[in-house]
């Protein structure tokens, strides 16, 4: 029997437990973004507030989560990923009690800075145990189509609690979903997926493209990086957030007609989280991602121009799929360039931080420049924004053929 090389890389098997923990954190991180429109519609109503005060209550959770996330990006490459989640979901959880019992606009926006902080630390835990798996392209995708069902019937859950049990009840809902996640949390794999060489052994390829990666600060992302997986994502989000204004304004269609044109595309758009990792194997996951971000981009201009309803459906079903194989390459690549797992956290906390500022960035550019200049912006945004991630992407794939072990060498004919 082989025995292992004490230097090669270490990594989890992606077993059912496995993905589920995954799933059960990644779903809480991205719950704060997912489930605000929910969020602001039972803030107004409990409390009296315009668009504007809700939202703020909104932002104050999601930058908490990014700033958490990204703080704790470092803390989530060591070992204690388990115990992590579990104290940010205990947080977590009295926050959504909190949110839940509030009775003035204080003591909300305080709960929805615990919600945030808890989450953060879920998010990054769950975030960097990916790269510590043994095939970071299915475990993204897995966990990205978990996360996406999950989400959905939260969505049917937080409003059907609020209607039917009382306002502010969807909170609960969260919290016992926290208590749920607890067991399932168990198990994220816990350590970095690279340990440092035995004393005097000599350094394989892994080891090497591992020390280097860390040496040359992969393990510390730079700020030009960061920037850009947030700006991404606020081209992204920001224009998400509008996509039924635009289907009702530009297209005639009605509310209901747009609003089952996005949960269709929604759904017909977990098809990406498939295609993202073949597309990498098949043709190269640098030429593929930047594929897909210039569909993205192409699709998300049409999407916002369009007075066609066909042409709008087309577009709305491209723009997701591409979405979707654009976080699963990004996640993988920056699981295989860092396997300790603070890349993925920190641009997780990127992203999130993207998340929170694009709504108001691309209502403040509709309000005053119009359909015509947004729709100029968000494609130009989204490809400049793709520069910083493919260059990580080179990396990456550079790095994953310093993994694969060399072939042995022919036998001598005797």
């Amino acid at each position: 029997m082989a025995v292992a090389h004490p230097t090669t890389r270490r990594t989890a098997v992606l077993t059912f437990g496995v993905a589920v923990a995954l799933i059960a954190g990644a779903t809480l991180g991205n719950g704060g973004a997912n489930l605000m429109p929910l969020f602001v519609d039972d803030f107004s109503s409990r409390f009296a507030l315009g668009d504007s005060g809700a939202g703020l209550v909104g932002a104050t959770q999601l930058m908490a989560t990014a700033v958490v996330t990204l703080r704790l990006a470092a803390r989530a490459a060591r070992p204690g990923r388990v115990r992590m989640a579990r104290t940010g979901l205990a947080i977590a959880c009295a926050g959504f009690v909190g949110a839940t019992a509030a009775s003035d606009l204080p003591t909300l926006i305080l709960a929805n800075l615990v919600i945030g902080g808890g989450l953060g630390a879920v998010y990054a835990a769950a975030t960097a145990a990916i790269a510590a798996t043994d095939d970071a392209d299915k475990a993204s995708a897995v966990t990205i189509v978990g996360t996406v069902a999950v989400t959905a019937l939260l969505i049917m859950a937080v409003p059907g609690a609020n209607h039917g049990l009382g306002e502010g009840t969807g909170f609960l809902v969260m919290a016992l979903w926290c208590l749920l996640a607890w067991p399932l949390v168990r198990g994220l794999p816990e350590g970095p997926a690279t340990p440092a060489p035995a004393p005097g052994a000599a350094e394989g390829p892994a080891t090497t493209t591992a020390a280097a990666a860390t040496r040359t600060g992969a393990a510390t992302p730079s700020w030009v990086l960061l920037g850009a997986i947030a700006l991404l994502w606020a081209v992204t989000q920001g224009a998400w957030a509008y996509a039924s204004v635009f289907g009702r304004e530009h297209t005639g269609m009605s509310t209901s007609a747009v609003s089952m044109v996005l949960a269709v595309s929604s759904v017909v758009a977990l098809a990406g989280a498939v295609l993202g990792p073949t597309a990498a194997r098949r043709f190269g996951r640098t030429r593929s991602l930047a594929a897909f971000i210039t569909a993205q981009a192409l699709s998300m201009a049409v999407l916002v121009l369009t007075h066609d309803p066909v042409l709008f459906v087309v577009a709305a079903v491209l723009w997701q799929a591409c979405q979707l194989a654009v976080l699963v390459q990004t996640l993988a690549a920056a699981a295989l360039l860092d396997p300790s797992g603070r890349l993925v956290a920190s641009l997780s906390g990127a992203s999130a931080l993207g998340t929170g500022i694009g709504p108001l960035a691309v209502g403040g550019v509709l309000d005053t420049a119009g359909a015509g200049v947004l729709s100029a912006l968000l494609a130009l945004g989204t490809l400049v924004a793709s520069l910083p991630p493919l260059r990580m992407t080179v990396a990456s794939a550079a790095a994953d053929r310093g993994q694969q072990p060399e072939p042995a060498p022919p036998a001598k004919a005797r």
